[in-house]
């Protein structure tokens, strides 16, 4: 059975962009900036301030903020390791 992945850091890079440390070790880069852009729920991380407030949820299994009010967003390792393998290859396509 496949072990689901766990993130082990989560830090900004720029406005938008993490860099995220798997615990098996891969390292990935995910551009969450579309997201943001589309408001909504992701209008708080608009603000440079809050973005770089993202924190590693206990034991490695999601990411996440919380606004001021207590709201939390969260985003799922599976999901983000995917999300950064994706972005890896599309800008693989792109550099060459």
């Amino acid at each position: 059975m496949k072990k689901l992945p766990r993130v082990a850091t989560a830090e900004p890079v720029i406005h938008g962009v993490l860099k995220l440390i798997f615990l098996d070790g891969y390292e990935g880069v995910i551009d969450l900036r579309p997201l943001i852009a589309r408001g909504k729920v992701f209008t708080w991380l608009q603000d440079p301030e809050n973005f770089s407030g993202v924190r590693v949820d206990e034991y490695g299994h999601s990411i996440s903020w919380t606004d001021e009010s207590g709201y939390t967003l969260d985003f799922g390792a599976d999901s983000l390791r995917r999300d950064c393998e994706r972005q890896a290859e599309i800008h693989k396509l792109m550099v060459g």
